[in-house]
């Protein structure tokens, strides 16, 4: 058995828990999305099954989705940005949009001190992360 990887870099998802299912499901995804194009390097190799057929590629290191009230979003929000992370954000207009310059537009329009965050990614060194996360529940 593989010895467990150590990361020096810690991804963690930060979910709005007065969401409906689909809209959790929907934000993590766009959000870990977010992470890959910004973290490139982080990519793993892409899967080859035991027939040789080639699949996509992962994020090589676990992600952890913490679910938190509006509040604590914006208080991750304003951690992260303090400790230089990468953030990826998500707010609640970008729902009624369908493709990626409507939701930049919808982002930009949010009031930038108190944006309606419906999720955030973050991104960087591993206590950087814990410290911005810290008293967050992981989603269950």
């Amino acid at each position: 058995m593989d010895a467990p990887v150590r990361f020096d870099t810690k991804v963690a998802l930060v979910v709005r828990a007065d969401l409906a299912v689909w809209q959790k499901l929907n934000v993590a995804a766009f959000l870990a999305t977010g992470i890959a194009a910004a973290a490139p390097d982080a990519l793993g190799e892409a899967y080859v099954d035991g027939a040789g057929r080639r699949y996509g590629r992962m994020l090589g290191q676990p992600m952890l989705i913490f679910t938190a009230d509006r509040d604590q979003l914006r208080a991750v929000r304003d951690a992260a940005l303090e400790r230089g992370l990468t953030l990826v954000p998500y707010v609640a207009a970008m729902f009624t949009t369908g493709h990626d310059a409507a939701n930049r537009a919808a982002f930009q329009a949010e009031d930038p001190d108190t944006p309606d965050l419906v999720g955030l990614a973050l991104r960087g060194p591993k206590k950087a992360v814990d410290k911005t996360v810290k008293g967050l529940a992981l989603h269950g």
